[in-house]
């Protein structure tokens, strides 16, 4: 927005302009860490975290998950049908629903 710096009369020869800048945010950032990830397997990387845990150790992970390794025997899950309601599902509806 332009003002004049003061009234002027038909003496004035000469007209100043006074501008106002707006003043712009700068974005918040938050503060990150340095964190040491320990997978299950032993192998460790690190990241940049807002967490201010130095050290990270993961239970779960790409390495002993079965939806990334499906053909990992001792991770396939064992069914325990021991209320009969999985027997029960599968005489009503047959066993086209496992997978």
């Amino acid at each position: 927005r332009a003002q004049l710096s003061s009234p002027c009369t038909s003496t004035c020869a000469q007209q100043t302009q006074i501008r106002h800048a707006s003043l712009l945010k700068r974005p918040h950032r938050p503060y990150q860490f340095t964190q040491l990830v320990t997978l299950s397997d032993g192998s460790t990387y690190t990241q940049r975290t807002t967490s201010p845990q130095p050290i990270f150790r993961t239970t779960k992970d790409t390495r002993n998950h079965p939806l990334w390794q499906p053909s990992m025997t001792s991770l396939r899950n064992i069914e325990e049908d021991e209320a009969g309601r999985l027997r029960s599902f599968r005489l009503r509806f047959g066993r086209g629903w496992d997978a």
